[in-house]
């Protein structure tokens, strides 16, 4: 079993300031050395609504629940990946988060060097000693959304809106299409990706232009940019849409049925937890309905859309998936 230990941290204490006072800074002889120190980076804005948004809801609860100095950084390239993890790797942080699949490259790359410092990204499948991915199976949610969305479908057409096309997305969107597949076989499910995930009017135009072409339930995966496809759904009578990653249903209450969470805070405080103990495990994070970090959060006000029938295949549906009797497909990445 390889873990990470903050004492190798503790151990670093007085080289680091040493190099500190040669460099002329003193701002890191003042910080307390058994105070956990947690960095974070995300790929764009923190209060879109969705995805950064509850990253940075967990360095709060961090901050908050264990008593640690936390840091947020907003990076957008490569670059800018890399070196916001050697930052805080040489500011001495203890755990740096880099929230999405596009930072594992960095992260295996930075966490090289810095090998008392854990590299912990929300997606993807690199492991190292100090380098681990959670992986949120949003798919879980997003395939009973499918199967919920082609069940209420009159078009017998669905449409989805992501931002980039980053297998973790593509792969909730399979999910969700295999499920409307499970339900109704031969439905018409059509994505679409904007290329960023900041872009609302791109993200409204290209929801309008699968609503024009006959798609009646939508879902989103497009961060920030998924406040054009409340837009374009708000202003669009009788279609139905799906929130993705936070409850979304208050976007457009008269129409968003559901939305697939994650419970992004919980996941990193637990990670956090074990690091500060110095228990930490390189080895993949899974968390899925069956942890209630990934979860169905229903529109009360619209359930009466659906049947009793209905409603009952659906619950049927989720216990299978928790229990571990119906495996829901994902993409490998």
């Amino acid at each position: 079993m390889l873990e990470v230990a903050r004492a190798g941290a503790l151990r670093r204490l007085l080289p680091v300031a040493l190099a500190v006072l040669v460099a002329g800074a003193c701002a890191e002889q003042s910080r307390d050395p058994g105070v956990l120190r947690v960095g974070l980076l995300t790929p764009g804005s923190i209060r879109d609504g969705g995805w950064n948004q509850s990253a940075y809801e967990g360095l709060e609860r961090i901050r908050d629940e264990l008593g640690a100095e936390v840091a947020h950084q907003e990076t957008h390239t490569p670059q800018e990946f890399e070196d916001g993890f050697r930052d805080f790797a040489q500011r001495g942080f203890d755990l740096v988060v880099g929230h999405g699949f596009e930072f594992q490259d960095a992260a295996v790359k930075v966490g090289a060097g810095y090998p008392d410092t854990v590299f912990l990204t929300t997606s993807g499948s690199a492991v190292r000693t100090n380098v681990a991915p959670i992986v949120f199976e949003l798919e879980q949610a997003t395939y009973v959304l499918g199967y919920t969305a082609a069940l209420l479908s009159r078009s017998v057409k669905l449409g989805l809106v992501g931002g980039v096309e980053i297998p973790s997305v593509a792969s909730t969107f399979l999910a969700f299409e295999a499920g409307a597949l499970h339900a109704r076989p031969g439905i018409d499910v059509v994505t679409t990706y904007i290329g960023n995930w900041s872009d609302v009017a791109a993200a409204r135009e290209a929801t309008r232009a699968l609503i024009d072409a006959g798609a009646d339930v939508l879902i989103h995966n497009a961060n920030e940019a998924a406040r054009g496809f409340f837009q374009a759904v708000r202003e669009s009578p009788r279609v139905y849409a799906f929130g993705t990653n936070r409850n979304q249903n208050e976007q457009a209450p008269e129409s968003v049925i559901a939305s697939a969470t994650l419970d992004v805070s919980q996941a990193l405080l637990q990670v956090a937890r074990r690091v500060d103990a110095g228990r930490f495990e390189a080895r993949l994070l899974r968390f899925g309905l069956r942890d209630r970090v990934i979860r169905v959060e229903w529109n009360e006000r619209l359930e009466p859309l659906l049947s009793a029938r209905d409603r009952a295949a659906i619950e049927d549906l989720v216990h299978e998936i928790e229990s571990g009797s119906f495996k829901v497909p994902r993409r490998d990445f």
